[in-house]
């Protein structure tokens, strides 16, 4: 299959066309942001730790039956993808309470959350990707309901079998986000799975293993991404 042009880049990912209309190549990058841009820094090894860490993961979730735009890794830095038509909407689950919700809420850190919570954020970096719910996206022409309650259960689904896998490891799956997207008219889970894109903390000493790291100015970012990846079977060579 044939790269072509670029067709985006964002903070950490490039995504370029092929020769093919269904598929893409996603380009993971050592850069590294916070606080919607306004830190940023490249981290050597991370393209390639996040891109076989994503690929590991969607592989995990296409076997427990989960539709996923990943088809293949291409190189250290590079995945073969399936083209989406992407919903602007992030779909959140909370485990355990940390980040925003802390915040927001005035909740003590750490606090597990019985059941998990469900939260809907629209893409929007302009906007610092504010919260919606169902009302807006439908409103708005962001999500159909019908979209929206399957994003829901295929979030809920990913939750049982990532929580599993992370437990195996000794780790705590805090919290995390999934973007979907339309191929051919079905929901797939699109964008990547990894360590920058949900919390997860040592399940004996909560420490954090995740992009807090790099926010929190904690040092150490891709060993502990490396780790994370080590307990639950990345092969990182």
């Amino acid at each position: 299959m044939e790269k072509r042009q670029e067709l985006y880049a964002g903070k950490a990912k490039s995504v370029f066309a092929t020769d093919d209309p269904d598929h893409l190549v996603l380009h993971f990058r050592d850069d590294t942001s916070a606080f919607d841009g306004e830190r940023m820094e490249s981290l050597a090894r991370k393209g390639t730790v996040n891109n076989r860490f994503n690929a590991f993961i969607m592989g995990k979730l296409q076997e427990a039956g989960i539709p996923t735009h990943f088809d293949g890794l291409l190189s250290d830095t590079e995945s073969l993808v399936k083209k989406l038509e992407m919903i602007p909407v992030e779909c959140v689950v909370r485990n355990i309470a940390a980040g925003g919700l802390v915040k927001r809420l005035g909740v003590e850190e750490g606090r597990e959350l019985t059941p998990p919570t469900f939260e809907l954020f629209l893409k929007n970096d302009a906007l610092h990707d504010p919260m919606i719910n169902e009302s807006l996206a439908e409103t708005f022409g962001w999500a159909t309901p019908d979209q929206l309650r399957e994003m829901k259960v295929l979030t809920f689904k990913v939750n049982e079998v990532l929580k599993t896998l992370f437990a195996e490891g000794g780790l705590l799956l805090v919290d995390y986000k999934l973007e979907f997207g339309l191929f051919k008219g079905e929901i797939v889970l699109g964008d990547e799975f990894s360590p920058d894109g949900c919390r997860l903390w040592d399940a004996a000493t909560r420490e954090k293993l995740d992009k807090d790291r790099f926010r929190q100015g904690l040092g150490g970012v891709i060993e502990a991404y490396e780790e994370v990846g080590r307990r639950i079977g990345v092969d990182f060579s």
